[in-house]
């Protein structure tokens, strides 16, 4: 069950996606348009940095308010909401790792949306193996020089800021750093837009870096911490994208039961047939399945436990499979 307080952020949410996303969702995924100012007018109600400290601009609320609200608004449109939760999980990485000077420069134009940001973690090379990433960045005196590439970055080319992972140290984890990077560096570039089946309302580039100079004032933490760093913000985006799971599923439960109370066939509509009936059941019974395990993983994740890793993964595996079914 839900506070009232988490409620009424439901409530909020699924308004929102009923009248400024459901309506617009197939025009943007045929069109490939990135709803700005949809986006923005979302921001104007605390989504544009849910989970971070007011103090900066954000809504300061917890992990399971989020995914409260993340299923909501994928009701509305997945894909935007997907892109939503990325640029969250930057905003909460650079307001958690971030020191004062880094905060205050950063997170309010995100929490805004008046800037958007992209996390920048995979590589043409490395995947699931993320530790094994080339992209290289060489101290010289108050910069880095970045060089190397990432690959299928959500937000590519159209977002403001890029939280980027690369290697300042030897090979390993222990060699990799976590830098802000600002669109108009020079040396930064994209790659074409890549062609989706669906999730088209956030563009996806590979995004290129060649002797980009990146102040050592946007180092996020110390250098080697930033693996570290990418891991802690994939937890929380492993449940705010099977959040997104959820927001689907839910949808398609509710489209699926007006269905069978309208259509008819041999004389009644299909909501009488048992077998129907029972189909429908199963689809409700695996939505609320994932969804308990989605929000166990939130409250572990919240309450910094040591299962909190295990259960986000087990939720994001769960929910992703069991909505998509």
């Amino acid at each position: 069950g839900l506070t009232e307080e988490q409620q009424e952020f439901q409530k909020v949410a699924f308004d929102f996606a009923a009248k400024e996303m459901a309506p617009h969702m197939a025009e943007w995924d045929e069109k490939e348009i990135f709803p700005v100012e949809t986006l923005r007018k979302g921001a104007q109600l605390g989504f544009g940095g849910i989970y971070v400290k007011p103090e900066v601009g954000g809504s300061g609320l917890s992990r399971l308010d989020t995914s409260v609200i993340f299923e909501a608004l994928s009701t509305g449109c997945v894909s935007t909401t997907a892109y939503i939760s990325i640029h969250n999980m930057c905003a909460w990485m650079i307001d958690t790792f971030g020191n004062e000077e880094q905060r205050l420069k950063f997170c309010p134009s995100l929490c805004s949306m008046e800037k958007f940001a992209s996390y920048c973690l995979t590589e043409p090379g490395s995947g699931s193996d993320a530790a094994s990433l080339l992209t290289s960045a060489k101290k010289r005196g108050d910069v880095y020089i970045l060089n190397g590439s990432k690959a299928f970055i959500s937000g590519g080319g159209d977002a403001d800021l890029y939280v980027v992972m690369c290697r300042t140290g030897g090979e390993g984890p222990k060699g990799i750093s976590c830098l802000v990077l600002e669109k108009g560096t020079p040396g930064l570039s994209f790659g074409k837009k890549e062609k989706k089946v669906g999730w088209n309302s956030q563009p996806t580039r590979a995004v290129i870096f060649e002797d980009c100079a990146v102040p050592v004032a946007n180092r996020l933490g110390e250098e080697g911490h930033g693996f570290n760093i990418a891991m802690q913000g994939l937890n929380g985006g492993r449940i705010n994208i099977a959040s997104c799971s959820l927001g689907a599923a839910h949808a398609s439960v509710l489209l699926a039961r007006e269905h069978l109370n309208v259509r008819k066939q041999f004389g009644e509509v299909l909501a009488c047939n048992q077998y129907l009936q029972f189909e429908l059941a199963q689809m409700a019974t695996r939505l609320v399945a994932a969804r308990l395990m989605v929000r166990s993983a939130a409250r572990a994740l919240q309450e910094q436990r040591n299962d909190a890793v295990a259960l986000c993964s087990m939720a994001k595996l769960f929910a992703t499979d069991e909505c998509f079914a």
